[in-house]
C-alpha cells in the first residue's frame, strides 16, 4: 500500500499563517466536508445542543470554502450542527440567532489528503476528560458564579436544579464506581444518589438494572430507578438502626451474644427458656447481675436476653415435652425461617415504596392541570365517605396535605392557607391532595389485622379493594406520564388480584 508523503515543513508558510484568522459564519452555510475524518457518531448529543443554545459555539471550527458558496467543515462538524439546531428554534425560544466562529482555510482548497489528515489529528488527539476531573471542574466553576450566571451555566451543561449539591456527592464515589456509573448512563443526580447508598455492596448493580429497565421502556421516565433507590435507602436506614441499637447495648455494658466464642454461644439459652433454681421466671431485670447475662437483637432490633452459661449459674431449663425431631419437623422449621425472612423483606419494601409514591403524588398535586382520572377518583371518595377516610379526618392532621400542596421542609404552614393561595382552577388538585393524604395514612403500616380470621395480616398480601384502587390509579397516571412512576415489586404483588381481568378469546 502506497504511503503519501507530505511536503509540509514544521514551519507554516506565509499563506497558512494568514489563514489562521477567525471569521463569523452563518451556520446555514456550513456543510460536512467530504474529507472530514469522522464518519461515525457525527450527530450532536443533547448535552452539546443545550450548551450551544445557551452559550453559542465557544471554540472555533475549521472550514474550507466550496464553489457553491458554502463551507465544508472538517473540524467541529458536531458543533456546527448544534449551532444550526439552536438557530432553528431561537425565535420561538426567545434566544438570539448566532453566527459561528471559524478558521476559513482557503489554503486547503484542492488539498483533500491534507484536509483529512488535519481532521484525523484533531479527532485522534481529542481525549475526553476523566469523569472525576469533569465533576470537580463543574463544581468549582459553578461555586464561583453569581446566581444568574450559575443558572445559565447549569442550563448550558444540561444539569438540573441542585447541581452543585449533586456534584459534591458524586465526587465521593471511588474511581471504579464512578466510571461504572458514567458508562452505565447515569445522569448527575443519579450518580449523586448512588453515592448516598454506595456502602450497600450491590447498590451499583441494582441501580444500573433499574436504569436499564427505564431505558428499555424508552419513555424518559425513571420509575424503576426511583423504586430501587428508595429500597436501598430503606435498607441502609435499617442497617444504621441495627448498628445504633447494637452500640446502645454495648454502651450500657451489655455483652453481645455474637461477640462470645462459638462454644459459649452454642450453650447459651434465652431467658424465656430458663428459670431460677426455685423455678421462678428469669427476666432482664432479675438476671442483670448474672455473669452470663448477654443479649442479641431480633429482626425488629429489640433485645432478646440470654444466659451464656445456664448450668454454671444455677439456672434450670423449663420442662418441655420432648418430641423426636423428624424430617417433617426440619422442613417446617426451614419454612418458618423462610417465611419470617420474607415478612421482614416485604415490610421493608412496603415502607420504602412510600417515598416514590408520595413524591409522585406531590408532582400530580402541584401540576397546573390534574388528570381527569385523578379528579374523578377524589370526587368519588369525598362523596362516598368510606370508613378509612372518616378515621383519617377525625384525627385532624393535615400535615401530609400541606406537604403535597407545597409546604417546605420544616415549615408549619397550614394546608388551608396553602389551598387559599391557589387559583380556583386548582380546586381538583386540592381535593386530590386531601384524598391521597387519607389513603397514605391508611396504608402507612404494612401490618394490619384480619377481623374475619382474627389474626395479624399484611397489606402486601391482601389490601382492601379501596387500597388497591388507589395504587392502581397511581400506576395508571405514572404510565401516562412517560413512565415517571412505577409501582414497586411489593406493591405490584399486593394489587395483582385486583387488576382487571384480560378478556378471554371467544
Amino acid at each position: 500500500m502506497a504511503t503519501v508523503v507530505s511536503t509540509q515543513t514544521d514551519q507554516p508558510d506565509e499563506f497558512e499563517e494568514a489563514a489562521q484568522q477567525i471569521v463569523q459564519l452563518d451556520p446555514a452555510l456550513l456543510v460536512r466536508d467530504e474529507h472530514n475524518a469522522r464518519e461515525h457518531d457525527t450527530e450532536p448529543d443533547d448535552k452539546l445542543i443545550s450548551s450551544v443554545k445557551e452559550l453559542g459555539v465557544e471554540e472555533a471550527i475549521s472550514v474550507r470554502p466550496r464553489a457553491d458558496g458554502t463551507y465544508g467543515v472538517f473540524k467541529g462538524w458536531r458543533r456546527a450542527q448544534a449551532a444550526q439546531i439552536a438557530n432553528a428554534t431561537a425565535g420561538q425560544d426567545g434566544r438570539p440567532v448566532r453566527t459561528v466562529k471559524a478558521f476559513v482555510r482557503e489554503d486547503l482548497v484542492g488539498r483533500d489528503g491534507w484536509t483529512r489528515f488535519l481532521s484525523l489529528v484533531e479527532n485522534d488527539h481529542r481525549l475526553e476528560m476523566d469523569a472525576r476531573d469533569t465533576l470537580k471542574a463543574q463544581e468549582l466553576s459553578l461555586v464561583g458564579m453569581d446566581e444568574v450566571d450559575q443558572a445559565r451555566a447549569v442550563k448550558a451543561m444540561g444539569l438540573k436544579h441542585g447541581a452543585v449539591k449533586h456534584l459534591r456527592k458524586a465526587q465521593k464515589l471511588n474511581d471504579a464506581t464512578l466510571r461504572q456509573a458514567t458508562a452505565g448512563g447515569m445522569d448527575l443526580e443519579q450518580t449523586a444518589q448512588l453515592a448516598e447508598v454506595e456502602e450497600i455492596s450491590n447498590a451499583p448493580q441494582r441501580l444500573l438494572r433499574a436504569l436499564a429497565k427505564d431505558q428499555e421502556e424508552g419513555r424518559g421516565g425513571r420509575g424503576h430507578w426511583d423504586q430501587e433507590f428508595a429500597l436501598l435507602m430503606e435498607e441502609q436506614a435499617s442497617t444504621k438502626t441495627r448498628a445504633d441499637a447494637t452500640a446502645a447495648l454495648q454502651e450500657s455494658g451489655v455483652t453481645l451474644l455474637s461477640t462470645l466464642p462459638y462454644m459459649t454461644r452454642e450453650s447459651a439459652r434465652a431467658l424465656s427458656d430458663l428459670t431460677t433454681g426455685l423455678g421462678n421466671p428469669l427476666t432482664a431485670d432479675n438476671h442483670h447481675g448474672c455473669h452470663g447475662h448477654c443479649a442479641a437483637l431480633d429482626e425488629e432490633n429489640q433485645p432478646v436476653w440470654y444466659c451464656s452459661d445456664p448450668a454454671g449459674n444455677g439456672h434450670k431449663v423449663r420442662k418441655q415435652p420432648k418430641k423426636p425431631r423428624t424430617a417433617e419437623d426440619e422442613e417446617k422449621a426451614a419454612e418458618k425461617s423462610a417465611e419470617r425472612a420474607r415478612v421482614v423483606a416485604c415490610n421493608r419494601a412496603w415502607k420504602a415504596a412510600a417515598g416514590p409514591r408520595q413524591t409522585f403524588v406531590e408532582r400530580l398535586v402541584r401540576s397546573k392541570s390534574l388528570p381527569e382520572e385523578a379528579r374523578l377518583f377524589a370526587q368519588q371518595v369525598l362523596l362516598d365517605l368510606p370508613e378509612f377516610y372518616g378515621k383519617w379526618a377525625s384525627k385532624g392532621d393535615t400535615t401530609a396535605v400541606a406537604r403535597f400542596l407545597g409546604a417546605k421542609e420544616g415549615e408549619n404552614t397550614a394546608a388551608s392557607a396553602l389551598a387559599a393561595a391557589l387559583p380556583k382552577a386548582r380546586l381538583a388538585n386540592i381535593l386530590f391532595a386531601q384524598v391521597a393524604a387519607a389513603y397514605e395514612a391508611d396504608i402507612r403500616d404494612p401490618k394490619t389485622y384480619d377481623m374475619v380470621r382474627y389474626r395479624p395480616a399484611y397489606l402486601w398480601e391482601a389490601p382492601s379493594k379501596q387500597q388497591a384502587a388507589y395504587l392502581l390509579l397511581l400506576e395508571s397516571l405514572g404510565q401516562a406520564d412517560s413512565g415517571s412512576y412505577q409501582l414497586s415489586e411489593v406493591e405490584s404483588q399486593a394489587v395483582a388480584a385486583h387488576r382487571p381481568q384480560e378478556p378471554t378469546a371467544a
